[in-house]
């Protein structure tokens, strides 16, 4: 450490030659917003110096701009659908070298062998992973999950080297009532960044929040909720991601004063989004466009999120900072010409320069555990013919819980195909439990067919949906087969099934054919089986057993009234 210490500042004072010199290059200074030109000295991964500087080797950028390696504030890396090193593939050659990982889906399949797969599966990535310990397995009481995590079963994770932290900490009615199991946790994470997930607390139950140490939100929507946060001393990640886009109307409150307190995040990016529209450079490219300053956004990209989570010598363009650096060609379209993690180049004109190899899931394969299913089993039987029904709304994952007059044969509920009225099944995976939740749906507009994912957050049950219960059953024992994933079934035919082996979340195939397949059954979906073209199938589906989300759900355990908080009747009580 000495030895390259000495070689390092004899680097920066010019008395030895660097490993490589960036020359003539525009270096975004995130600490003063300006473009200074020089060179950049690099040696043993670190910047040495900025100046005029000779090297062993030596690339002149013709006077491209050279901006620090971007970061992701909060991802997770499961909603890619692919291994950790395929989402490096995808997401480096766009620019990002760091991002800051929630495990929170694939723990809730595999607990601590989930978090540990994350880590394992990126410790040689060209792509610096940090990990926040998920706060929330099970994310509610009212679903069942994989595994349970308490606070001693996190403790020894905050040894490893790059856990930063304490994640989302959705159960904020745990945290404002001070409710032991989750100050048990928070107590645990000691010190370190702890992460908000609480869009709706207001007044004095955010100040509660806030005074138990939670730093930061990325679930603001609204100019209000972030302004009333950044008041409380907040850092505010602005997401733009698959399932939530909130920049456009963020960017707004961005302000010279409050502008080191912001920075970005996608939270979720899902294939499609990744390859056409990429992953922070969106963010950036899309912040400039709503009239933020260049050399701003790029703060906001970079720096912000490296301090916000304590990131060290990660973020600038300055002595001693790791060198991770991007080459935009501009400023406003933010196309990387040439990425560096510590020094090396490992992508160039948006091409990786790396292969993502083996992706090693035996510790996360397997994870689909199912009973023989019946066709029995999926009968709703109904004392009545007017229900409860979750309505879909166009383009949202809000529901809307409405009263119906439904088809009812031999005291159960029958598909009429003058009636948009489905039967779902939301299906306990984990530990063949046999337990099963059945309700209505609105809206999604499937006919003669069946589609069952195993992507169901946060608990990822086996969900299905269909107009029959041959199908469905069919639907089911093709996930079993497979391991998990989606599939598309038809009048006894399975059309397309995406094996998921990864936690019956993500797939070890490339990220092209990955996002090829999807889109072929995306078709197949709205072409064949008549799925209304106001909803993606695959994401609404995943969604619908999420009891966080209003205004009514589906679980494991039954049908459930978000706006209550409490399990409800199908029936319709007079």
């Amino acid at each position: 450490m000495k030895t390259a210490l000495k070689k390092r500042i004899d680097v920066a004072a010019g008395r030895e030659p660097a490993d490589l010199v960036l020359k003539n290059a525009q270096i975004i200074n995130v600490f003063t917003s300006e473009i200074v030109k020089g060179d950049v000295a690099i040696q043993d991964g670190l910047i040495a110096g900025i100046g005029n500087y000779q090297g062993r080797e030596t690339l002149d950028l013709e006077w491209a701009y050279l901006s620090p390696g971007l970061i992701d504030g909060h991802v997770h890396l499961e909603s890619a659908m692919v291994a950790p090193a395929e989402f490096a593939r995808a997401v480096v050659p766009r620019g990002t070298t760091a991002v800051v990982a929630d495990p929170h889906e694939i723990a809730n399949v595999a607990g601590i062998q989930g978090i540990r797969y994350i880590l394992e599966a990126t410790k040689e990535l060209p792509l610096d992973v940090r990990v926040m310990l998920p706060s929330c397995v099970p994310a509610t009481s009212f679903e069942n999950a994989g595994a349970v995590l308490k606070a001693d079963d996190l403790a020894p994770l905050y040894g490893e080297e790059r856990v930063l932290g304490l994640g989302e900490l959705m159960d904020y009615p745990g945290v404002v009532g001070g409710e032991a199991a989750i100050l048990d946790k928070i107590v645990g994470a000691g010190d370190r960044v702890m992460d908000g997930h609480g869009p709706i607390i207001e007044k004095k139950e955010l100040n509660a929040y806030v005074t138990a140490g939670i730093q930061t939100e990325h679930e603001c929507s609204t100019a209000d909720e972030m302004l009333e946060r950044l008041r409380l001393g907040m850092y505010i990640l602005i997401r733009e991601g698959s399932a939530a886009r909130n920049l456009k109307e963020l960017v707004k409150v961005v302000n010279r004063e409050n502008l080191r307190r912001c920075l970005f995040c996608t939270d979720d990016k899902h294939p499609e989004d990744l390859l056409q529209r990429g992953h922070i450079d969106n963010n950036l490219r899309m912040a400039v466009e709503e009239g933020i300053d260049p050399v701003a956004a790029i703060q906001m990209a970079t720096i912000n999120a490296a301090e916000c989570y304590g990131m060290k010598r990660v973020g600038a363009v300055a002595p001693g900072y790791r060198a991770d650096l991007v080459v935009f060609d501009n400023l406003r379209d933010f196309n990387a010409q040439k990425v560096f993690r510590e020094g090396k180049l490992v992508a160039r004109d948006g091409k990786a320069l790396f292969e993502s190899g083996p992706q090693g899931n035996n510790m996360v394969s397997q994870t689909v555990h199912l009973p023989p299913l019946t066709a029995e089993q999926l009968k709703l039987a109904l004392s009545s013919d007017i229900v409860h029904v979750i309505q879909l709304l166009p383009h949202s994952l809000v529901t809307r819980k409405t009263v119906r007059k439904v088809n009812v044969e031999e005291g159960c509920f029958a598909y009429h195909r003058s009636l948009d009225i489905l039967k779902m099944a939301v299906i306990e995976r984990h530990h063949a439990t046999g337990q099963i939740g059945l309700g209505l749906v609105e809206g999604f507009g499937l006919r003669q067919g069946a589609i069952a994912t195993t992507i169901g957050h946060d608990s990822h049950n086996l969900i299905v949906i269909g107009d029959n219960d041959a199908d469905m059953l069919l639907a089911v024992e093709t996930i079993r087969q497979a391991g998990g994933g989606i599939t598309l079934c038809s009048q006894g035919e399975v059309l397309q099934t995406l094996p998921l082996p990864i936690g019956g979340l993500m797939s070890d195939a490339p990220l092209e054919e990955v996002n090829r397949q999807l889109m072929a059954m995306l078709r197949l979906a709205h072409e064949k089986l008549c799925v209304s073209h106001d909803i993606d199938p695959f994401m609404t589906l995943s969604f619908l057993a999420l009891p966080v989300i209003p205004e009514i759900k589906l679980t494991d355990m039954g049908l459930f009234d978000v706006n209550a908080f409490a399990f409800m009747d199908i029936h319709v009580k007079e």
